[in-house]
C-alpha cells in the first residue's frame, strides 16, 4: 500500500445535472473545503463531470480539486463524430481520464484492448488514467472474480504505466449504483490480489493507487478507506452532493 501519498478522493458525475446544477455542486465543493481546509491535507480531489459541463466545472472548481474525463476517444483528432480526443481534453483543463468503467465495456462494448490504447494517449498527452477493472455478479458466484480480473489488468494496461500516470480502480459491478458493497474481507481480497498482480506486471505496481469503488457512501468509507491497499475511492452518486462526497473524504484517518 502506498505510504506517503494522500488518499484519491475521485467523484464520477455521470450523465447528470445541467450546466447550472454542475456550477453549483462545483462552487458547494470550494465552500466545503474552506470550511474543512484540513481535507486537502489528508486527501487529493478529483472530479469528473459530463463532456459538456467540463468548461464551466473549471471555471468554478476550487484549488486542490482536480478536473477529470469520463472517457476520450481511442485516437486522435480527426474525422470521429461524437468522439472526444485527449488533446481537447487537455484544453479543456483536464488532468485524469476515467477508462474501462464497467458501464462503458457494458453498453458500448469497450475492450480492454481499446483501454489500453485510450490508455497510451493520455500518457503521451500527460493525462492520468484511471483504469477500472471488476467482476460481475454471476462472475462473483463462480468464483471466477480473481481470473476476471487479472485478465482484465494484463490486457488493459499498457507496459508505460507507472504510479504517475495510471490509478486502478476496483469497482464490483454488482455494487456500482446498486446499494451493495463489497465486505471489507472481499474488498482487502481483491486489492491484495491486484497489488500482487500489478507488481508482477509493472515496475512501478507497488506504488500505483488502487482505488475502491460501488456504492461508496459516508457511513461506509472509514472502513474502506482503513483497508489495505485501498488508496482512495472512485465515488459514484455520494459525489453529486458536495457534503456527502467531502464526508466520504472525511473518512480518510
Amino acid at each position: 500500500m502506498i505510504k506517503e501519498r494522500k488518499k484519491l478522493i475521485a467523484g464520477n458525475w455521470k450523465m447528470n445535472g445541467s450546466l447550472g446544477s454542475a456550477a453549483s455542486l462545483a462552487v458547494a465543493l470550494g465552500e466545503g473545503l474552506d470550511h474543512d481546509p484540513a481535507l486537502l491535507t489528508r486527501c487529493d480531489f478529483a472530479v469528473f463531470p459530463p463532456f459538456v459541463h467540463l468548461l464551466v466545472v473549471s471555471q468554478q472548481l476550487p484549488a486542490g480539486v482536480a478536473l477529470g474525463a469520463q472517457d476520450c476517444a481511442v485516437t486522435g483528432d480527426g474525422a470521429y463524430t461524437g468522439d472526444i480526443s485527449v488533446n481537447m481534453l487537455v484544453d479543456a483543463g483536464c488532468s485524469y481520464v476515467i477508462l474501462g468503467h464497467s458501464e462503458r465495456r457494458q453498453y458500448h462494448g469497450e475492450t480492454d484492448g481499446q483501454i489500453a490504447a485510450k490508455a497510451t494517449l493520455c500518457y503521451e498527452k500527460k493525462l492520468t488514467a484511471i483504469i477500472c477493472v471488476g467482476e460481475t455478479e454471476v462472475q462473483r458466484a463462480e468464483g471466477r472474480q480473481e481470473q476476471v480480473v487479472g485478465e482484465q489488468l494484463a490486457r488493459a494496461l499498457p507496459s508505460t504505466a507507472k504510479a504517475a500516470n495510471t490509478v486502478i480502480a476496483y469497482e464490483p459491478v454488482w455494487a456500482i449504483g446498486t446499494g451493495k458493497t463489497a465486505s471489507p474481507e472481499d474488498v482487502k481480497a481483491m486489492h491484495s490480489f491486484i497489488r500482487q498482480r500489478l507488481k508482477e506486471q509493472l515496475a512501478e505496481g507497488g506504488n500505483m493507487r488502487i482505488l475502491y469503488g460501488g456504492s461508496v457512501k459516508p457511513d461506509n468509507a472509514e472502513i474502506l478507506m482503513s483497508i489495505e491497499n485501498v488508496d482512495g475511492a472512485l465515488v459514484g452518486g455520494a459525489s453529486l452532493k458536495a457534503d456527502q462526497f467531502l464526508a466520504i473524504a472525511n473518512g480518510v484517518k
